[in-house]
């Protein structure tokens, strides 16, 4: 069964990597943390896999909140993916 749509979101070399800067995806009913759509992700091609090759590297965000990779998904509208940020 598939959930709902969901608009990811990938910045900086995330989203050179992926290729895109968003998509909206219909997630898989076994994506229920961020780790679940990580791994789900990486299994949609070798781009993804790139990306997320190093996954404690890659920070994520559910409705611009930051998640850990073990926060539930659930109603999530939009989560991001980014690289680790340095303050200046």
């Amino acid at each position: 069964m598939v959930g709902v749509a969901v608009k990811l979101v990938y910045f900086a070399w995330v989203r050179e990597r992926v290729g895109k800067a968003e998509e909206t995806v219909a997630l898989p009913a076994e994506a229920r943390t961020v780790a679940d759509l990580v791994a789900w992700l990486k299994s949609r091609g070798e781009e993804y896999a790139y990306a997320f090759e190093n996954e404690g590297v890659v920070r994520a965000a559910i409705d611009r909140v930051h998640a850990r990779t073990d926060s539930p998904i659930a109603g999530a509208q939009e989560i991001a993916f980014f690289p680790p940020m340095t303050g200046g």
